[in-house]
């Protein structure tokens, strides 16, 4: 079989296959800045309307930086909570409010690698992929590529893995995964070949090794 560049297709369903819960949670129909001036002004049922729209997202991107339910659910009630406190000084920011989130959990994650390397020792082991079980999406991509994908994706340096979710996983523009990792357009650029080339040669090793 010819090895390929994953595509953004194949990279969200090798989320889903490991992800539980993934399906978009239900809203309201009030506009994203109606809500963000009431929670500014201390209305905390606007401010779990937002929780609401932006949960899923932030859990997924914090799941897949620590590869552990209850690491991830921790960390993002954290995020939430500094989002609560620091909502108030939101609006001089001019930034998307999830661009901000993400970057409060960017820092969040940062800060919980830096804590547990200060009481363990992380190895190669600690942090590979535990594989679960799955549900097959037929039709869609055959379950053995989600998980050679998911793998390869975990096997990626921090940097890049943390582009390719943001970029493929998320959504997010160059810009705004720029703004998050604080580096240029370009420089952003640059990682997300270089990532996307060593996961082709990841998953070209790893069905090799598979026959």
């Amino acid at each position: 079989m010819t090895a390929r560049l994953p595509t953004h297709f194949m990279i969200i369903y090798a989320l889903l296959l490991f992800v539980d819960g993934a399906a978009p949670l239900a809203h309201s129909d009030v506009d994203e800045p109606d809500l963000i001036g009431r929670a500014i002004d201390g209305d905390t049922e606007a401010f779990g309307e937002l929780y609401m729209r932006h949960l899923n997202a932030v859990y997924r991107y914090i799941y897949f930086r620590v590869n552990d339910v209850q690491d991830a659910e921790d960390l993002t009630e954290q995020v939430f909570l500094k989002v609560w406190e620091a909502l108030p000084g939101y609006k001089q920011m001019g930034k998307p409010l999830r661009s901000w989130i993400y970057r409060i959990a960017h820092n969040s994650v940062m800060d919980f690698y830096r804590r547990k390397q200060q009481s363990e020792k992380i190895t190669a082991e600690a942090l590979a992929w535990e594989n679960e079980s799955v549900n097959v999406l037929d039709e869609i991509i055959e379950v053995e590529e989600a998980h050679l994908l998911a793998r390869a994706i975990n096997e990626l340096p921090d940097e890049q893995q943390e582009l390719v979710i943001l970029r493929f996983i998320e959504g997010l523009n160059h810009e705004q995964v720029a703004d998050i990792l604080q580096k240029s357009n370009g420089a952003c650029r640059t990682i997300q070949y270089r990532a996307l080339a060593k996961l082709n040669r990841l998953l070209s090793d790893q069905r090799i090794a598979a026959l």
